[in-house]
C-alpha cells in the first residue's frame, strides 16, 4: 500500500541503498578507492555480492553516491538551520558550528570528502559532483548574505564571490580540525571564522 505517494517497493528500495552507502562509506574511508571491492561493500552491508549491482552499475557509481550521500546530507543540514529566523551574524556562526560538527561527526565520510575528491575532477561524473555540491552550499550562503544585506546588517558586496570566499574558508577551518592540525577548541575556530568574515562584510 503507497506511503506518502511510495510503494513498499520503493520504500525498501530506498532503505537498501541507504545501507550500501553507509557500508560504503565505511569500507572507502577505510582503504580508498583503489583498494576497497564491492564483496567487502557487500559483505558490510550484509547482502549477496549481486544485490549491489542491482542498485549500482559500478564500484565508481557507488564510490560517487557515497559523496553525493555525504554532501547533501550537510547541505540539507544547511538549508534547515538557514531558514530558522535570527540575525545574519547569529545565523552565520550556527552554520559555521553546522558544518564542523557534522564532518567531525562523520569523520569516515570526511576521510573520503578530503582524501579522494581532489581526484575526481578528471572523471566527468566527478566534475558534476564537485560542481553541483559546491554551487548548492554556496548559494545557501549566498541567501543568507543577500538577506543581511536587505535588512541592512551587512554592507552592499558581490554576494556570489562572498559567498565562495565563505564556502571555502569554513570547508578550510574544518579540514584542519579534522586532520588534527588546529589545537584550538571548536568554539575558537567558530569564533575566529565568524568574527574574519565579518570584518569583511559587517556594516
Amino acid at each position: 500500500m503507497p506511503v506518502l505517494g511510495k510503494t513498499k517497493k520503493d520504500v525498501l528500495s530506498e532503505f537498501r541503498r541507504s545501507e550500501l552507502l553507509t557500508a560504503a562509506r565505511a569500507i572507502f574511508s577505510k582503504k580508498g578507492f583503489h583498494d576497497a571491492t564491492i564483496d567487502e561493500i557487500a559483505e558490510a552491508a550484509e547482502v549477496a555480492k549481486g544485490t549491489v549491482y542491482l542498485y549500482y552499475k559500478s564500484k565508481k557509481d557507488l564510490y560517487l553516491e557515497a559523496l553525493r550521500f555525504g554532501i547533501e546530507s550537510l547541505n540539507l543540514e544547511l538549508n534547515l538551520k538557514a531558514a530558522e529566523p535570527g540575525p545574519c551574524r547569529e545565523k552565520l556562526r550556527i552554520l559555521t558550528a553546522t558544518k564542523m560538527a557534522f564532518f567531525e561527526d562523520n569523520r569516515e565520510f570526511f576521510n573520503i570528502y578530503y582524501s579522494e575528491l581532489g581526484k575526481l575532477p578528471s572523471h566527468p561524473a566527478g566534475l558534476d559532483l564537485v560542481k553541483d555540491l559546491y554551487f548548492a552550499q554556496a548559494k545557501i550562503f549566498a541567501r543568507l548574505l543577500q538577506d543581511g544585506i536587505r535588512r541592512r546588517e551587512i554592507r552592499k558586496m558581490d554576494v556570489e564571490k562572498t559567498a565562495f570566499a565563505i564556502a571555502d574558508l569554513t570547508r578550510d577551518v574544518t579540514t584542519q580540525r579534522v586532520l588534527g592540525f588546529s589545537t584550538t577548541s571548536m568554539k575558537n575556530d567558530i569564533d575566529f571564522v565568524v568574527d574574519f568574515i565579518w570584518k569583511g562584510i559587517g556594516r
